[in-house]
């Protein structure tokens, strides 16, 4: 073995995922697998999802050692940490990538890893792990886009890769080399319905300033409609799932390709309920009613917002008006929407939630998320308020979300602000049924005074 592939996501080890149980397969690694195979290596996957730190501690230190290739991300952080330091223990040479280690390249060195991959992995390995297996270290200051440290211990960062031009000639992700069939009978099992995910495009050209581009900047290439239709279709064969996730930061930014798609499908009589993330500003009319025609049964929506002077500081590039009436297109042609909203951005006020409240009442999407706004290092987000931010664990027990932004409203605030909007919005709901309860409603009318009662009475407490 060339190099074991893994990740920090374990999720028998996660109450929280425990409860939701809609896992997907690490995509990212089986990429690089399925390519590193393309190129003769031999690439080998420890996929962590549905197993156990302690049965990977197993794997690396029976070996016999070889190269460990680990994905991080925001939320892994401190398991990925953990098994850097066994496999160092265990002789292997070790190598983190990922959306969060090239913002963290001196932490991820001093907790284990010899090489960090910043940006896109695939040829990077190519080049790396030949080096790393046959012990050229001296090559390493010739491979771009990675860092490491020198042997007098001073930190070395090679040239940034190039992007990957056609990724259409990439070989689809290695999904044979996991158990596929078990993501696809676990979904079936909680939600009614097996699921897969695909991706179509890599990158996100837009400038959301909380928002991480580590990986693939802020670029966007598009696989040919027919090369994605192929592997849908192989997909619907292998595996017969009944839905299918569409994985693109933003699946709808290329309307003319996903009109040539849609046909493409068709032609083939292919329709796949599925479920994608879209910007408001790129649903119209003829947009809506293709995805409808398509299978689309919801659309994701990062709406983070009611108040346009806060979206216009985040540079999220939309109104409020335009998620409004997205949300409403989508409503017409039968397809769901899920809202993501995000409080405590920089410069947000109580009349900014406020707006927050009446625009989802207005929208009145499906479902919708809540989280408070934390700075991802890197992004310039987190430079707005680097000053302020105060982590409240260690760095290798933490992630970038469990931290506190002096002078920034409370955390108590926030929630009085999350029960404000559920009760607002469910008021309204159940005001337009004939049939409401009466008991109900005045629970929420008590929840909604509670409520406000609550952000008046800490409006002006701040995270200390």
């Amino acid at each position: 073995m060339d190099i074991l592939l893994s990740h920090g996501y374990f999720l028998y080890e996660d109450p929280k995922e425990l409860q939701i149980m809609k896992p997907y397969p690490p995509l990212g690694i089986l990429y690089i697998c399925s390519h590193l195979r393309k190129k003769g290596l031999d690439a080998q996957v420890f996929d962590s999802t549905f197993s156990s730190r302690q049965a990977l501690w197993d794997v690396l230190r029976q070996g016999p050692p070889s190269v460990l290739g680990v994905y991080a991300n925001l939320m892994t952080r401190s398991k990925v940490v953990e098994i850097l330091g066994v496999a160092k223990e265990a002789g292997w040479r070790t190598i983190v990538g990922g959306p969060e280690p090239g913002a963290y390249v001196q932490e991820y060195l001093a907790a284990g890893a010899d090489v960090v991959v910043i940006g896109e992995g695939e040829i990077t390995l190519e080049e790396l792990v030949p080096a790393l297996r046959s012990h050229a270290f001296d090559n390493l200051h010739r491979i771009e886009g990675i860092a490491f440290l020198a042997p007098d211990g001073s930190l070395v960062r090679t040239k940034p890769r190039q992007q990957i031009k056609d990724i259409d000639a990439q070989p689809w992700p290695a999904r044979e080399s996991i158990d596929m069939a078990r993501y696809v009978e676990v979904w079936r099992q909680h939600h009614g319905m097996g699921s897969v995910s695909l991706i179509t495009a890599r990158g996100c050209p837009y400038h959301c300033r909380w928002c991480s581009h580590e990986v693939f900047g802020k670029t966007h290439r598009r696989r040919k409609p027919a090369s994605v239709a192929d592997e849908l279709e192989w997909l619907i064969n292998r595996y017969q799932p009944q839905m299918a996730w569409m994985a693109d930061d933003v699946f709808t930014i290329h309307h003319g390709w996903l009109f040539q798609y849609a046909a493409e499908l068709k032609r083939r009589g292919l329709k796949l309920p599925f479920e994608c993330i879209s910007r408001a500003d790129r649903l119209n009319l003829q947009v809506v009613e293709t995805l409808a025609d398509m299978g689309c049964f919801r659309v994701w929506i990062g709406s983070e917002s009611g108040s346009q002077r806060i979206l216009d500081a985040m540079e999220r590039g939309v109104t409020v008006e335009q998620v409004q009436t997205a949300v409403a297109l989508c409503r017409s042609a039968g397809i769901q929407t899920g809202m993501f909203l995000m409080w405590g951005y920089q410069g947000e006020e109580l009349s900014d939630i406020e707006a927050t409240v009446e625009h989802v009442k207005k929208s009145d999407p499906d479902i919708f998320f809540t989280t408070v706004a934390y700075p991802i290092k890197g992004t310039p987000y987190f430079s707005d308020v680097e000053d302020r931010v105060e982590n409240l664990k260690l760095w290798q027990e933490s992630s970038d979300r469990e931290c506190r932004i002096r002078d920034r409203h409370s955390r108590q605030f926030y929630r009085f602000a999350d029960k404000l909007l559920r009760s607002e919005v469910e008021f309204k709901r159940l005001t337009h049924k004939p049939d409401a309860d009466g008991a109900t409603l005045a629970a929420l009318r008590n929840g909604i005074a509670e409520a406000r009662a609550g952000l008046q009475a800490t409006l002006f407490e701040v995270e200390a």
